[in-house]
């Protein structure tokens, strides 16, 4: 029997086979003895050298044509074999097609993405660009640039993670940035005013985890440097982001604070959601919660960058992210937003 003939009865065999499978495990058993790697067909391709050059080419295509038809055959058995278990299904009344399907899991944005997305929406609406900058940061940005020398007592309120970094001198210490204000300095060294920026991100503390702290939160600073730029500058754009954050009905609140960057300095306040400003348990009686801090910016931060205090002026603010949905929402944990508490984060 020459080759040819090989093909002819390995065809009748394969098809009528396959004819008789009623199952998906002998379908596979079936796919393997004659599709596999070691099946017939396999063995009689690797022969063609063996064969004249003639017989080479009729054989080989031959071998071709009956792959693809029992690879086809296969397909069509394969859709046979699932559409009758479907059909047993619903005549057994074991599948109900009217019930709905089983849903996929949709993700979404973390609640502190949204809110940075959010803040960002309301400012670069007034005007403000989003420039991001390094979360390792070296200590002259992060602290003298902004007019916190070495000993300085503000920097007891930021304890800091420091990089440990062989042949440093203490100029060149690096850190992971206590704030995001480095980027202030790192942008007006690079661009002139006018200049009108935030800096969202993420900023680190040492300091122990509890109710409202935590070593790794964000925040969001912003800049404006312009000619003429006073202080009703700085109350009108946090009015109006309060505005539209937190509502048009919120109050709110601008009294004296002390920031080593700003001269002068202010801290910015709205009226408590729950009491309505009449004083209870969340805003500590007073009816005020204050948000963040803000205030023109010191002339020896313009000085540094090359920009004339007397020419130029600008103002500055910063605040904590998870404050601001923990304020928005009643949240009393900021820990719930680094749970991965699934129950938690669905609600956003």
């Amino acid at each position: 029997m020459d080759a040819l003939e090989q093909l002819v009865e390995l065809r009748v065999r394969a098809l009528g086979e396959l004819a008789n499978i009623d199952d998906v495990r002998k379908l596979e058993f079936w796919r393997i003895c004659y599709l596999g790697k070691k099946s017939q067909l396999s063995v009689a391709l690797r022969s063609l050298g063996e064969l004249p050059l003639d017989d080479r080419k009729n054989v080989g295509a031959g071998t071709n044509r009956l792959r693809v038809e029992l690879e086809s055959s296969l397909e069509q058995k394969k859709q046979a074999l699932h559409e009758a278990k479907l059909l047993s299904f619903i005549q057994n009344d074991d599948l109900d097609v009217s019930l709905p399907g089983y849903p996929f899991p949709v993700g979404r944005l973390h609640p502190v993405t949204q809110i940075i997305y959010e803040i960002n929406d309301i400012f670069t609406s007034m005007g403000f660009q989003v420039v991001e900058g390094p979360e390792v940061e070296w200590d002259y940005y992060n602290f003298e640039a902004l007019n916190i020398p070495k000993e300085h007592p503000a920097r007891d309120s930021m304890a800091t993670l420091w990089i440990d970094r062989e042949k440093d001198s203490v100029q060149r210490q690096m850190l992971l940035r206590t704030h995001t204000s480095p980027m202030q300095i790192r942008f007006m060294e690079r661009v002139k005013p006018p200049l009108r920026i935030v800096v969202p991100g993420k900023v680190y503390r040492y300091e122990a985890t509890d109710a409202t702290h935590i070593s790794m939160f964000h925040q969001i600073e912003g800049l404006a440097v312009d000619r003429g730029i006073n202080m009703a500058d700085l109350k009108g754009t946090l009015y109006e982001f309060a505005r539209r954050f937190f509502g048009e009905n919120r109050k709110v609140r601008f009294r004296c604070d002390y920031f080593p960057f700003v001269e002068p300095g202010v801290e910015m306040a709205i009226d408590c959601a729950v009491c309505k400003g009449k004083g209870c348990r969340l805003c500590g009686s007073s009816g005020w919660i204050e948000i963040l801090g803000a205030g023109m910016v010191h002339p020896e931060v313009l000085k540094r960058v090359d920009i004339d205090p007397e020419i130029y002026t600008g103002f500055a603010f910063g605040m904590g992210i998870e404050r601001i949905p923990m304020l928005r929402y009643g949240i009393s944990d900021i820990r719930l937003f680094y749970g991965s508490d699934l129950r938690f984060l669905r609600q956003f």
